[in-house]
């Protein structure tokens, strides 16, 4: 028999941006199969009923900037030195964080290794471990002397980056990358302020380079994701066709204005979690607020206030997701970024949720079914106890959580027991 479960007396927030509702869900299978704004007229018979008692039921959080692999590291090589076989263990134990928080989907930014993103993927769709559905990244290909190349001359370190210089070596390792089963390829293409060789304002990936990897990515109908802080770097992202723009905290108005030419096409995200941490809650691993570093922080968090105001206003499709895996940004903080995005950028709670729901089904490839409480979509949907619009933070804590559905199937409920804290019932 087909399973039904039914959230009676729910205020839901659909993902659309429209205020919330009161209503009764049905889900039928893996899909939404009746929205009744109409209280008690949906049949209970069969069904599991969910006294929702005006807890909200949204959809279920996207991660926009997942790096499922990445964990405790606090230098990039601190990745790399973890043997496959520890870091494929680490890798569903994030998975399982990932959905234990909410996020029923998962975004890849980028792997630490070649297949460890491919092998949760899969292993997450075979039923074996819990997680999110997950689009799988590849590792990030860089350039020698950019972001993820931690080798020295006289040693050699591995890092989180395939290292590729050329367009000769860029195709074949991104035609790797397709053969060994990724969703999406990553690029390098600046530097970054936490890099030892290529500062955040360096363009270190050639344009040559770039058109190179999407058009190989293109053949194997692939989505190409990159790093890109420098200005000339988001002006060479947006030119070479890349469909993910990650950081972009730098782009002058030349490169904002073709991020607009291009909003149909694109998303964005600041990944302003990392930077946030790393300013405030860094100093037990080395990172001060007084340093340079600290001062680079603070420079990116208020251009990226700026460079995303301005993005916002002129309809560019952003993601929430901050580089989370690293030791000062955990992963299970990731719904932090919705704060952030409302504390630090100037959102709105309704315009933040929204990154983390419907614009986050758009980047999964599921944009006309994943994202929204809307008939017929995915049931992917959390209740909430509380009013995440007026108040953000509380999609941030678990004990919130009170159901967490993916595809229909219930794999958090304790919605009958969890007190009321935050939910006034009528």
């Amino acid at each position: 028999m087909m399973n039904r479960v039914l959230f009676r007396g729910a205020s839901v927030w659909d993902g659309s941006g429209a205020p919330a509702f009161l209503a009764d869900v049905l889900v039928e299978g893996s899909r939404i199969k009746t929205i009744a704004r109409a209280p008690d007229r949906l049949a209970t018979e069969g069904a599991t009923v969910i006294e929702a008692r005006g807890r909200t039921l949204m959809p279920g959080l996207v991660e926009g900037h997942a790096h499922i692999s990445f964990g405790g590291a606090v230098n990039d090589s601190d990745l790399g030195n973890i043997p496959p076989e520890e870091h494929m263990l680490l890798t569903v134990r994030n998975a399982k964080t990932l959905l234990d928080h909410g996020f029923t989907s998962a975004y890849s930014a980028a792997t630490s290794k070649l297949r460890l993103d491919v092998v949760i993927r899969n292993a997450v769709n075979a039923g074996e471990f819990p997680g999110p559905r997950i689009r799988a990244g590849s590792p990030e290909i860089t350039v020698t002397g950019g972001l993820g190349d931690e080798r020295k001359a006289h040693m050699y370190y591995e890092s989180f980056g395939m290292i590729a210089d050329g367009v000769e070596e860029i195709k074949k390792v991104v035609r790797l990358c397709c053969r060994e089963g990724v969703d999406n390829i990553k690029v390098n293409i600046s530097g970054d302020d936490l890099s030892p060789a290529a500062h955040g304002g360096l363009t270190v990936m050639r344009e040559d380079e770039i058109q190179m990897a999407v058009s190989v990515a293109r053949d194997f109908n692939k989505k190409v994701n990159c790093h890109a802080r420098s200005a000339e770097s988001v002006k060479r992202a947006v030119r070479c066709g890349v469909d993910v723009i990650y950081h972009c905290e730098s782009a002058d108005e030349e490169a904002i204005d073709m991020l607009e030419s291009a909003k149909d096409r694109i998303f964005v995200g600041p990944a302003i979690g990392i930077i946030y941490s790393t300013l405030y809650e860094g100093e037990k691993f080395g990172f001060y607020r007084d340093s340079e570093v600290g001062r680079q922080m603070q420079r990116v968090i208020d251009t990226t206030a700026e460079v995303y105001t301005e993005l916002r206003k002129r309809g560019v499709r952003i993601l929430i997701g901050g580089d989370y895996g690293f030791a000062q940004s955990p992963q299970g903080d990731n719904a932090r970024d919705l704060k952030h995005f409302v504390d630090l950028l100037g959102f709105s709670p309704n315009e933040a949720l929204q990154c983390g729901t419907r614009i986050g089904g758009q980047v999964m490839g599921l944009g006309k079914e994943l994202g929204e409480v809307k008939e017929g979509y995915i049931a992917d949907l959390l209740l909430l106890d509380g009013d995440p619009l007026k108040d953000i933070d509380l999609v941030v804590h678990t004990k919130n959580l009170h159901v967490i559905m993916k595809e229909g199937e219930l794999y958090k409920d304790v919605s009958a027991t969890a007190t009321l804290e935050h939910t006034v019932v009528g």
